[in-house]
């Protein structure tokens, strides 16, 4: 698949596709060695139809009446959604937040290799977490070259949230995860990703009062 296809993939069936990756994982560890997209369907409560569209993207067809071969799917998962290549990347705000992403030693699973993270507090600057260092905010351009890091977390306050961002560009950056509600700007060819739990919240409070 080149890469001009892979750009095509619309969104919604990228968020989807880490769903069918749990699932075929958790299958191929039990054993199983087929699954259908009705089967998938009837654990995800996703249409049969859209995961068959969807998995097309990933250039793979099931088999009639057999359906995916799971070791294969699982592969051709993790491969597109770039989950087995490792991506260096820092983390701006060793906070709470911060500091519990360092700790989850999950993500490297999933590709996201952390080499590093900044803060501002000097009780911090200088320790480590999990054996990631904890540099001072000013070493961030230096640290973030030195290291080739390509991905920037942000977990600062919201009011050092576009301060934060600025610098890891200019430090060479080509993605930044924000954690902040703030709403980043950064040049053409700077990924963003919004992961705000302040706005997941609103939506569940307010579907909670809709649902009485």
């Amino acid at each position: 698949m080149t890469d001009y296809q892979r750009d095509l993939i619309p969104e919604p069936a990228l968020r989807r596709l880490p769903w069918y990756l749990a699932y075929v994982s958790l299958l191929r560890e039990r054993g199983d060695e087929f699954v259908s997209s009705t089967q998938i369907s009837r654990e995800l409560k996703v249409d049969a139809s859209q995961i068959a569209k969807d998995l097309s993207f990933l250039d793979i067809r099931g088999k009639t009446r057999i359906g995916y071969e799971v070791p294969l799917l699982e592969h051709k998962l993790e491969e597109f959604l770039g989950f087995r290549r490792s991506h260096r990347a820092v983390v701006v705000g060793a906070g709470s937040l911060g500091g519990a992403l360092m700790q989850d030693a999950g993500l490297s699973r999933y590709g996201l290799n952390i080499v590093a993270a900044f803060d501002t507090n000097p009780e911090l600057a200088g320790t480590s977490c999990r054996g990631i260092p904890v540099y001072p905010a000013s070493e961030l351009t230096r640290r973030v070259r030195e290291a080739g890091a390509k991905v920037g977390i942000i977990t600062v306050p919201v009011e050092h949230a576009q301060s934060a961002a600025d610098l890891l560009v200019a430090a060479g950056v080509k993605a930044l995860w924000n954690f902040t509600p703030f709403r980043l700007s950064a040049p053409e060819g700077v990924v963003i990703t919004n992961t705000s739990i302040y706005a997941h919240l609103a939506v569940m409070y307010n579907r909670m009062e809709f649902n009485g």
